[in-house]
């Protein structure tokens, strides 16, 4: 399937990325589409690859997260070389870490803006994966708003179809009184041309995104409280970029879903594949605990139509343009077993199912945690694909593959020393094996829980 940018300033704005396939044939694409806590997403795509940005959970962290994908199915994770918590703090910074990246192109060049301290600060590369540097030197964009009259976060560009860049930003204090403004960019991508200009919609809280379809301005956003049921995407409908912007009589359009377990979706991007469009939003890990931030990144298709944007039902798997360019080299175990549980929403079965929406986590009390897998006769194992909870924490363990039925172990790879990071850590095994077993090892506080939301296989079947 080949793949090409429809990147542009005829459909850009903030968060937005475009493909066109040669194929047209939908395909099953399951929610999260992430492997993690990951929130706030950011897309752009360059030659066939596209790149999210994203928040990781739980809260953030002091860097900001990356993921790779040709295809939505199968991710790579990157932490960049900035923003840094360090890089990005100044005199009026708070306690706040790496939050809400956006990032658009705009004649080869890539620019980030990012909430570091609740100020939001304004980065540039030549690449998306950079390396990226503070266009400004070490000042923040926007300073940190000292009066308290709203919360200085979740910076969204957005690139009319005239060349004119905006940017739209903006939060409220403890849960309320959110406000939303937006300024014209300069030439430099940097600068503002003009006064900022308050454009709150009814209902507003958070995250706006401008979404311009059918000669109309669709300010969207988010309200409620994004560590409960209550967050949501709300929108409001403008001629222009500063508005007035009026909330539509079917908003909001996406929130939580009982019966789907579907819970506090919201701070969305929209992406373009194969001529429609998408929202990417985040919702709560399952089992759902009210009051935290484990947030996972999902998909769904959206639809404008006039001035309106139909209601989304938050599927747990929807239909998207893009095959898993890998589907053809997956192996199924026979059968699965591990040396303990943490409970059983953790069970080995979460670690072969196929979704990033459940995972396997060891007990608490096993310190020599270990899961095998076990084939139907000989199979062909080129690579071992691990993905663990969290891809920045380290993970001690060695992945072990048997030819007789489990009564001897060949090492493949062995991190019980130096520990393994990122997403996916992969095993090169190159041979035939009836076996594979991952088995944990103690270490020391650096050591993450051993927990990983799928383990796969690639290779082929012995005829």
């Amino acid at each position: 399937m080949k793949l090409k940018s429809m990147f542009s300033a005829m459909v850009a704005g903030a968060l937005m990325a475009s493909c066109s396939s040669v194929e047209s044939e939908m395909q099953h694409l399951d929610n999260p589409v992430l492997p993690g806590y990951f929130a706030d997403p950011s897309v752009v795509q360059l030659n066939g690859t596209f790149y999210l940005y994203a928040t990781a959970d739980p809260w953030g962290t002091e860097f900001l997260s990356c993921w790779t994908t040709v295809d939505f199915h199968n991710w790579e994770w990157h932490k960049l070389n900035w923003p840094t918590k360090e890089a990005c703090t100044s005199p009026l910074s708070n306690e706040n870490m790496v939050w809400a990246p956006s990032v658009v192109e705009r004649d080869g060049k890539y620019y980030m803006y990012v909430s570091v301290g609740s100020e939001v600060w304004c980065g540039k590369a030549d690449s998306p994966l950079g390396p990226w540097e503070n266009a400004l030197g070490d000042k923040p964009l926007i300073a940190a708003d000292t009066t308290m009259t709203y919360h200085v976060i979740d910076a969204e560009a957005f690139i009319d179809d005239d060349g004119k860049a905006y940017l739209y930003w903006g939060s409220g204090w403890n849960w309320v009184n959110g406000h939303c403004y937006v300024a014209e960019l300069g030439d430099d991508m940097c600068s503002f041309k003009g006064e900022p200009k308050d454009v709150t919609p009814t209902n507003y809280f958070e995250g706006p995104l401008m979404l311009k379809r059918n000669g109309k301005y669709f300010l969207t956003y988010s309200d409620g409280k994004t560590l409960d049921t209550t967050y949501k995407v709300r929108y409001a409908v403008g001629d222009n970029p500063f508005g007035p912007f009026t909330e539509a009589v079917n908003s909001p359009i996406l929130k939580a879903h009982d019966d789907l377990k579907v819970y506090g979706p919201g701070h969305h991007t929209v992406i373009t594949c194969d001529g429609r469009d998408y929202i990417l939003y985040h919702k709560h890990r399952l089992p759902y605990v009210e009051g935290t931030a484990y947030r996972q990144t999902c998909i769904a298709p959206l639809e404008c139509i006039g001035d309106t944007i139909a209601t989304i039902i938050p599927f747990n798997s929807a239909s998207f343009p893009l095959a898993d360019r890998l589907a053809a080299s997956w192996i199924e175990p026979a059968s699965v077993e591990a040396s303990s549980s943490e409970s059983s929403d953790f069970t080995v079965q979460c670690a072969f199912d196929n979704s990033n929406g459940t995972r396997w986590q060891a007990a608490e009390s096993d310190s020599t945690a270990m899961m095998t897998a076990t084939f139907d006769g000989k199979v062909l194992i080129d690579t071992v694909r691990i993905l663990p909870e969290y891809p920045w924490k380290q993970y001690y363990f060695k992945v072990e593959t048997s030819q007789d039925n489990g009564a001897s172990w060949t090492t493949a790879a062995d991190f019980t020393q130096n520990g393994a990071t990122g997403s996916p850590v992969l095993v090169s095994v190159g041979k035939e094996c009836d076996a594979v077993k991952v088995e944990f090892v103690p270490a020391d506080s650096t050591a993450a829980t051993p927990s990983l939301w799928e383990l796969k296989f690639q290779g082929k079947s012995k005829k």
